[in-house]
């Protein structure tokens, strides 16, 4: 599957979690009252929930932080989180 709808999916299942129904004029106005920089437009959003584009870096961690799930998780998925505790673990017993 395409890598930009697998993140819209992760996207809508956070805010959905989040008690939020995932449409872009929701995600517009959270977004832009927790986001640093200049404002996104509601074409950016819906082409996020579309999975048409996936969010510079620093729009990616402010989305995790108001959605409450880790960043590398939205961006890449759960087998991300496994993959890095095993790598980590791997490390850790090599070390030792």
């Amino acid at each position: 599957m395409d890598q930009k709808l697998e993140f819209a999916e992760r996207l809508q299942a956070a805010m959905r979690a989040a008690g939020l129904e995932p449409r872009p004029a929701v995600l517009l106005n959270l977004f832009n009252a927790n986001y640093w920089g200049r404002s996104v437009t509601f074409q950016a959003v819906s082409r996020w929930l579309r999975g048409e584009s996936i969010p510079a870096q620093d729009k990616l961690i402010v989305l995790a932080q108001v959605l409450k799930v880790e960043p590398e998780v939205l961006r890449f998925g759960g087998t991300v989180r496994k993959s890095v505790r095993e790598h980590h673990q791997r490390w850790q017993e090599g070390v030792g």
